[in-house]
């Protein structure tokens, strides 16, 4: 008989703590249904008392999932436990997660605190929790530079205050996996009442060894995982659900089962990829581009022969479908609603025909079309509120020659012509769209990058343009980078705060 891991999802908390990467309510709630479907059994729903967007998120992602636990994230604070259990009152499930710091370097730098102040802290905000949830989780902040014998003595008080699942997080990534592993066995081992909580494992990227680390902590007896999709994160990241789900189904011989539906997995990546604008790395594990792709004329000769002589994973067992429709320019709306609804997106009819007139423009400038174009498209109505909206861009650009571009931009219904030189067409591009937003903002930060291969590709940008002191994020996509990069910039615009 297998034992049961259960699935502890993140990527709604920890991981939009990605720059650039904030959703609203609304896709939040599309991320949340859609792990739901996955097969997710804690979902993490945000900080309630961080601000009043995560808060109102708690509230009404717990009004739409049914079946999942619904968690908040709190300090070991009782107005943060206030605040949660308040953004909670509509889940069916709901469980307070709080916590604090116990590692030498937390007490000591950032709560001026002793050992025994620490563990009555973390007591009393778990007895605090109980008044108005039943399900308390204990996070023990950076445990995994914590010395063994001091966090054993936080997890058995924190048990005997009552909680429900202690949590053991590599917050630094700093740890080995068989140090990570030998600290939860050592948990195992010495904490009077282990049987009466679920050990939970919560590992960051920092080095590159998340996934082994939560592994080796499952193998020494953890039954919970916090993970993220495409391992999206703080800093390097957080451990990958995909990469866990995957491992426990190809290595039968450890008995670990989990909820998730793996051929939910590629479909869910797609999702959050497009819409957190954070592109999956062509190498990623299981979701990446390359994940099944072969080059080398040795390895296309074995899988033709038999997949698996180069592949321990069945491209359909985690979604993706060898015998996709293929779309061109003659493909119709159905084809276009049934590749979107593949790829985990669904949308109104409405919705669907202005899509459909963008795929067919993209359609006749390309070859192939792709999963991520399709998805740039169903996220490209993003923009539509926007008050500043680029009507048309004209670039002259050439070897020996200096850029012009000239450019009309709309702006609440009012139409701004304007033409500027520069250092290249997209400098040219960005003067000119300064000399009509007459503000003082600084580029910070630009990237490009093709979604696939080829020069006919939809590239996508990401900016960052310091205004009044903060920082915003824009993105962009179009075949045309000039374009793509300037609706990048025009999108940080659009996020000023008036």
């Amino acid at each position: 008989m297998s034992d049961r891991l259960f699935i502890f999802d993140t990527t709604l908390r920890d991981g939009e703590q990605v720059p650039g990467c904030q959703l609203n309510t609304v896709e939040k709630i599309q991320v949340a249904k859609q792990l739901e479907t996955l097969g997710v059994d804690v979902i993490e729903a945000g900080f309630p008392i961080s601000s009043p967007g995560d808060f109102n998120s708690v509230i009404e992602i717990s009004k739409a999932v049914t079946w999942p636990t619904i968690c908040a994230l709190t300090r070991a604070v009782q107005k943060d436990i206030d605040v949660a259990a308040e953004a909670l009152q509509y889940a069916k499930h709901k469980r307070i997660h709080t916590g604090i710091g116990t590692s030498d370097s937390h007490i000591k730098y950032k709560f001026n605190s002793t050992r025994e102040e620490i563990i009555e802290r973390a007591v009393n905000a778990v007895k605090y929790a109980k008044r108005y949830v039943e399900d308390v989780e204990f996070y023990a902040e950076d445990a995994g530079r914590t010395e063994n014998e001091y966090l054993a003595r936080v997890v058995e008080a924190v048990i005997k205050a009552g909680a429900t699942v202690v949590n053991i997080p590599d917050t630094t990534g700093y740890c080995l996996p068989d140090e990570y592993g030998a600290k939860i066995k050592y948990l195992m081992e010495h904490v009077d009442g282990i049987d009466k909580a679920i050990i939970s494992t919560h590992c960051h990227n920092d080095l590159g060894m998340a996934t082994a680390n939560t592994v080796s902590g499952v193998l020494n007896g953890a039954r919970q995982v916090e993970v993220t999709i495409n391992g999206i994160g703080e800093r390097a990241g957080n451990t990958s659900l995909e990469e866990v789900a995957m491992i426990l189904r190809c290595h039968h011989d450890i008995h670990i089962d989990t909820n998730i539906n793996t051929q939910k997995i590629y479909p869910t990546s797609r999702m959050v990829s497009s819409l957190m604008n954070m592109p999956v790395q062509p190498n990623k594990a299981i979701v990446g581009r390359n994940a099944f792709a072969h080059s080398s004329g040795i390895h296309q000769d074995g899988v033709l022969k038999n997949a698996q002589t180069y592949e321990i994973i069945d491209p359909k067992d985690v979604g993706i479908d060898d015998n996709a429709i293929v779309l061109t320019a003659r493909s119709g709306r159905a084809a276009l609603k049934h590749r979107l609804h593949v790829l985990g997106v669904e949308m109104t009819q409405e919705k669907l025909d202005k899509v459909y007139e963008d795929f067919l423009k993209l359609a006749d400038k390309k070859k192939d079309i792709t999963d991520d174009d399709i998805l740039v498209l169903a996220g490209a109505d993003r923009n539509v509120n926007h008050h500043i909206k680029l009507e048309y861009l004209q670039v002259t650009s050439g070897v020996g020659v200096r850029s012009v571009a000239s450019l009309g931009l709309n702006i609440s219904g009012e139409h701004f012509e304007a033409a500027a030189t520069g250092n290249g067409p997209v400098d040219a591009a960005i003067k000119a769209v300064k000399q009509i937003i007459k503000r003082q903002m600084t580029l910070k930060e630009f990237t490009i990058q093709a979604i696939s291969k080829g020069s006919d590709d939809v590239g996508k940008v990401h900016m960052q343009v310091e205004y009044d002191g903060q920082m915003y994020y824009g993105f962009g996509a179009n075949t045309d980078i000039i374009a793509a990069s300037v609706e990048a910039y025009i999108d940080c615009i659009n996020k000023f705060r008036k």
